[in-house]
């Protein structure tokens, strides 16, 4: 930034907000005059076609225009054309009072890395938030993102924040919808960035007409990116649970069925062991492979799992795991030398035959998954 910079941008996403915006402009260059500071007001049009390029121009916003629809992208637009190094985003609908962003700049001059406000700790005005918005989807998605992501907010989907324009580069935005917003938590969550929680208020939507928001279209996507960005709930524990109690049944039954007072298993539910181990290694290694591209690409905390994973060398888990594919090898080669010996004519030896293919398809997927991991290594 030069020294002729302005200090603070305020960013309002647009699409056909001409009733609005000029009420949510002057309310922002008010803020600026009674806080002394040098700010400017860019609107982030997205097609509009009412007059809203025109009442933002006339009350002294700059337009900048954002071809890509999208709250998302509306903002990302908005925020990269900013001068300043301290970025506050709100609607124009003046649900958000942009008189009220002293809260915002004091925590990012402290040295905040994006500072987020609260509707639940704060004021809810009565009908500003649809009553499933505010008791069923605010609340489980923002359980999920603390419980995945380790923030510890209130409210996720709350649409007025501040943050630091050089934040914004190091995070790499790339969600065009309403599930930007969850993305941008994940993101600081990722990068262990300074957040800092404060409450609002919360006020009637004052444009007269239904907003632009899609409750369950808009509430999936905001949960289909939190699971996107969390492999060890999606892929590595249900992976390994899967592995776990597969191979409990296949090895249990190697001898014989297993019987425990009334209860009695036989080959059926060895087989059905079979199909959850297989299952379990696929998902497993897969969610393995998620975490290593994350951890190169986007930037992962320090991980432990992959702490664990990087002490086996490639050498070592190649023998192992070929050590488990021959086992393998060996106890299918039994079965075809019985049925060799029996004059190619009908075996049961089911058992055998199951344990064999448990070993060969762990090793075998072992082997190639330790020689992925040493392709996608970072010299």
């Amino acid at each position: 930034m030069n020294s002729h910079s302005p200090e603070v941008s305020i960013v309002i996403p647009c699409l056909n907000e001409g009733k609005t915006l000029p009420i949510v402009i002057k309310k922002g260059f008010s803020a600026f005059k009674r806080l002394g500071i040098e700010g400017e007001i860019i609107v982030s049009d997205n097609g509009s076609t009412d007059d809203s390029v025109e009442a933002a121009k006339k009350y002294g916003a700059r337009v900048v225009n954002c071809p890509q629809r999208g709250y998302g992208n509306a903002l990302k637009c908005g925020f990269r054309e900013a001068r300043s190094e301290f970025l506050i985003m709100g609607d124009a609908d003046d649900s958000y009072n942009f008189l009220k962003i002293e809260g915002f700049v004091e925590n990012l001059r402290k040295g905040y890395d994006l500072v987020i406000g609260s509707r639940i700790k704060g004021r809810i005005e009565k009908g500003a938030m649809p009553f499933l918005h505010r008791y069923l989807g605010t609340p489980v998605l923002t359980f999920v993102l603390n419980l995945f992501f380790g923030t510890k907010i209130s409210d996720c989907n709350c649409g007025m924040r501040g943050l630091r324009k050089s934040v914004f580069e190091r995070m790499n935005l790339v969600a065009g919808g309403m599930e930007f917003a969850s993305e941008m938590v994940i993101k600081a969550g990722i990068l262990g960035l300074k957040i800092k929680e404060i409450p609002i208020t919360l006020h009637r939507d004052k444009r007269g007409r239904p907003p632009h928001l899609n409750t369950w279209r808009d509430g999936w996507r905001h949960l289909k990116f939190m699971l996107l960005y969390a492999p060890n709930f999606v892929f590595v524990w249900p992976g390994f649970l899967l592995f776990l109690v597969g191979s409990t049944l296949v090895l249990m039954q190697a001898n014989g069925p297993f019987v425990w007072g009334p209860i009695f298993m036989d080959i059926h539910f060895m087989i059905f062991g079979l199909t959850m181990a297989l299952l379990g290694i696929s998902v497993l290694q897969m969610g393995l492979i998620i975490k290593i591209f994350s951890h190169l690409n986007i930037y992962y905390r320090k991980d432990r799992i992959l702490e664990r994973l990087e002490k086996i060398s490639l050498e070592k888990g190649i023998v192992v795991s070929l050590l488990v594919f021959l086992a393998g090898l060996l106890i299918d080669a039994s079965v075809l030398l019985q049925w060799i010996s029996n004059g190619f004519h009908d075996l049961a030896m089911f058992r055998t035959a199951v344990l064999g293919l448990y070993f060969i398809f762990s090793g075998a997927s072992a082997i190639f998954f330790f020689f992925m991991r040493e392709t996608m290594r970072k010299d």
